[in-house]
């Protein structure tokens, strides 16, 4: 095992790529000797040569659109949109254009792309630079949406969403990039749509993915000394979802708690409630309860973001509800 941060981890795992498939490449805005706004792609510049790790203008659309293009041409392009705010700006060439080719071109071509992107607030960044928007992706037919909540898993869900051969938006939450973790050394991809099991319960279910994850568990550990044992499930993929880990947690609990640091309206929280209420109605005690962020854009001042993001207190309030 490696101690590695998530930010080296998915370093880890892009060079590893890079080196078994000539085909990948990366590009975006100062990801080169710069590395990135967060050092993520340090040194791959220096190893793989400009030919394989290009900055690029500031447009995102022409990045977006030119990944699409380099996919369907037989590459292997991982693009970096800076922020996930400005992945607004690519919306055409992803939702019109790469999760729309397998279908029009009926089977005949596919893009496997992937956009790493970070979201998430905690250092202040206000309101077009901290949004969480994972649920808008996961809305659409062709994209497929991941976001690890620790070292390993980044480095596993990105091998896997890099030989996806279709377009996978990969979401970092930036308050995670100095996070430590072990990383096997012959650890290999993670299969996409399996959430993975963080904490064994049997009072309650909850459910979680990315940053929100580490304030789940700390959560569960205060809600065990009253005697209250909660199951954490960490999403892991968002698009497609482990729904049936979900039934099968609920089965044992009979009660579903739901964490995201997204807005809670229409979010991928709604989503797995919405589901749960169907196919797993008999198994509930309780009403499904959600704990994410109003509706309202992120505040500037730390003190105020800090009241925006559900934190742990939210979460043993609502488990408290839900168990009384």
């Amino acid at each position: 095992m490696a101690e590695l941060r998530f930010a080296h981890a998915i370093n880890r795992a892009l060079a590893e790529c890079m080196e078994e498939d000539p085909a990948v490449f990366l590009f975006g805005e100062d990801i080169a000797e710069a590395g990135g706004p967060f050092g993520v792609t340090r040194g791959l510049h220096a190893r793989f040569g400009p030919d394989r790790i290009r900055d690029t203008p500031i447009s995102e659309a022409a990045m977006a659109n030119a990944a699409v293009g380099a996919a369907l041409s037989g590459l292997r392009p991982v693009l970096e949109i800076m922020f996930m705010d400005f992945m607004t700006l690519a919306m055409d060439a992803l939702v019109n254009q790469a999760a729309k080719a397998r279908f029009m071109f009926g089977g005949q071509a596919s893009v496997p792309m992937v956009v790493r992107t970070p979201h998430g607030g905690g250092i202040s960044a206000g309101p077009q630079h901290s949004q969480c928007l994972e649920a808008w992706f996961a809305h659409i037919p062709g994209l497929k949406v991941v976001c690890p909540s620790n070292p390993a898993d980044a480095y596993g869900l990105l091998k896997s969403a890099i030989r996806d051969p279709d377009p996978v938006v990969f979401v970092e939450n930036k308050a995670l990039y100095a996070l430590k973790g072990e990383v096997a050394e012959d650890a290999g991809p993670i299969p996409l749509g399996q959430a993975r099991l963080a904490r064994a319960g049997r009072d309650l279910t909850v459910v979680s993915y990315g940053a929100t994850v580490h304030k789940v568990l700390r959560a569960a550990e205060a809600l065990a000394a009253d005697g209250i044992e909660a199951e954490v499930l960490d999403l892991r993929s968002i698009q497609p979802w482990d729904e049936q880990a979900v039934l099968a947690s609920l089965r044992r609990t009979h009660r579903l708690l739901i964490v995201h640091e997204a807005v809670e309206a229409f979010g991928v929280g709604a989503e797995i409630a919405a589901r749960m209420a169907d196919i797993g109605f008999d198994e509930l005690d309780a009403p499904i309860v959600r704990v994410a962020a109003p509706f309202v854009p992120v505040p500037f001042a730390p003190a105020l973001e800090e009241q925006y993001q559900p934190q742990e207190a939210d979460v043993i309030a609502a488990a408290r509800k839900l168990c009384a």
